[in-house]
């Protein structure tokens, strides 16, 4: 059990190769394309996953998150619009997703009005959060860089203070036998990352960390 929520693996797995075993629930987080459009979140696993946000740490517990919520089953235009300002590559598969978010990120700190520089880590520590509770809820989630900040912008007004840092698709996967053509290359690619010696260093800059 993880908390109250037993792991929902509806997802295929996608198999990759750990330098050690790491749990479950990390390891099936991956970012699909296939989304089911015919299959809403239900209200529940909606509010868990930004409730696992909400959770997440944050310098001085300051919170600099915010994210705007589009579901398309309750008000479809507005999730058209952020649909919208998604670049064109993303448009195609994402127009599956029954929702969509916008992670922003504030650049002040609200207990003292000072710059926050670490305010877009922060972010991203909550949208992770918010990631593998989905994964833990047999959902599925992708987050985007490519998307027209200046229209999110406009068209949600947001206030200066706050980067719009990625947009995100959720929803459940496709079956199997349901991914288009055109998405299995992709849904079915291996999933690979850089070896730990090049990305972790060892007591200096550029000494790759022992791996024993």
């Amino acid at each position: 059990m993880l908390g109250r929520y037993s792991f929902e693996a509806h997802m295929f797995k996608k198999a990759i190769d750990t330098a050690q075993p790491i749990h479950d629930l990390l390891a099936s987080r991956w970012s699909g394309r296939a989304f089911d459009p015919t299959r809403p979140v239900e209200r529940g696993k909606l509010t868990a996953m930004l409730e696992a946000a909400r959770w997440a740490p944050s310098c001085y517990g300051d919170q600099p998150w915010r994210f705007i919520v589009w579901e398309k089953a309750r008000d479809e235009a507005g999730w058209r619009r952020a649909l919208d300002c998604l670049a064109a590559g993303n448009k195609p598969w994402a127009r599956q997703a029954p929702l969509l978010m916008l992670a922003c990120a504030d650049s002040v700190l609200t207990h003292d009005g000072s710059p926050n520089r670490w305010g877009q880590y922060d972010t991203g520590a909550a949208a992770i959060s918010l990631a593998l509770q989905a994964a833990a809820q047999g959902l599925m989630v992708h987050q985007m860089g490519g998307f027209d900040s200046d229209r999110a912008r406009r068209e949600f007004r947001i206030p200066d203070r706050y980067t719009p840092m990625a947009m995100i698709a959720a929803g459940y996967q496709l079956p199997e036998h349901a991914i288009p053509a055109e998405l299995r290359e992709r849904e079915y690619a291996p999933r690979a990352r850089r070896p730990l010696t090049e990305i972790f260093f060892q007591s200096t800059w550029g000494r790759g960390i022992h791996v024993s």
